[in-house]
């Protein structure tokens, strides 16, 4: 009974808080739900085409039916965002090998997005569409806009061709994410959409998957009857994660 009281309290000072000043939106409002299972949010805006060298409209009709990765990154002229487009950028050919259509979106314009791909050595060669959010409007429906700055959180999504949203990652701006890893996930929620079956940990293709979809009775509490530790964390996994440590240690 005390703890709800004490939660009971708390809501009555918040209600009365934000009746005598104004809410710090830049603390609440990046703390929308989680959109995996979720439609993807409808939306429609210019933007430019790396590829072509031209500007062009986007929106989600055009990525209905398909596999999609759309990925916010907080701004323009900036650090570590041009090494996150590059490095998407590097993965593309695996990722349209794998029928994945990929659009970066950020808060600038798309006049900044050109005159950024053109200036920025890292970016030479760039192919992807890049869409203009200088409203915030689409980084508000996926949930990822710092409302007190008007830019977006490194937010990546992954939409499958029902539409639906499978997966999405968001972090703050110090830290840049893993295509490599990323990659990975997409194939394996494409193997989960195909077959039915389900993915362990770590899973890559040529390991085994969980065949749920026939084997549900048996595999219930035994999972290790189907896996071991060593298909989950290989030789290969654990050295490079002991090396990873060991460099960040001594640097």
């Amino acid at each position: 009974m005390a703890c709800e009281k004490d939660t009971k309290q708390l809501a009555k000072e918040a209600e009365n808080k934000t009746q005598k000043e104004e809410v710090n939106m830049e603390n609440v409002q990046t703390q929308s739900g989680v959109l995996v299972l979720k439609e993807m949010p409808e939306f429609k805006a210019e933007a430019y085409n790396a590829e072509s060298g031209h500007y062009t409209e986007v929106s989600s009709e055009d990525y209905k039916g398909k596999w999609t990765v759309v990925c916010f990154y907080p701004a323009d002229f900036t650090f570590v965002c041009p090494t996150e487009i590059a490095a998407m950028n590097a993965a593309l050919p695996f990722l349209k090998e794998l029928g994945v259509e990929v659009l970066a979106v950020s808060t600038d314009t798309k006049f900044s997005h050109k005159r950024f791909v053109e200036t920025e050595p890292l970016l030479k060669d760039l192919k992807l569409t890049i869409a203009q959010d200088p409203t915030g409007e689409i980084s508000r429906k996926f949930g990822v806009l710092i409302e007190g700055a008007g830019l977006a959180l490194r937010g990546r999504f992954l939409i499958n061709p029902d539409g639906q949203i499978v997966a999405e990652e968001v972090q703050a701006p110090p830290v840049g994410r893993s295509v490599k890893e990323f990659l990975r996930q997409i194939i394996a929620h494409q193997h989960a959409y195909k077959t039915g079956e389900v993915c362990p940990a770590n899973w890559k293709p040529g390991k085994k998957t969980l065949p749920v979809n026939t084997d549900v009775e048996p595999m219930t509490g035994n999972v290790g009857g189907y896996v071991t530790i060593e298909d989950l964390i290989d030789e290969n996994d654990v050295k490079e994660m002991e090396e990873m440590v060991k460099a960040f240690k001594n640097a």
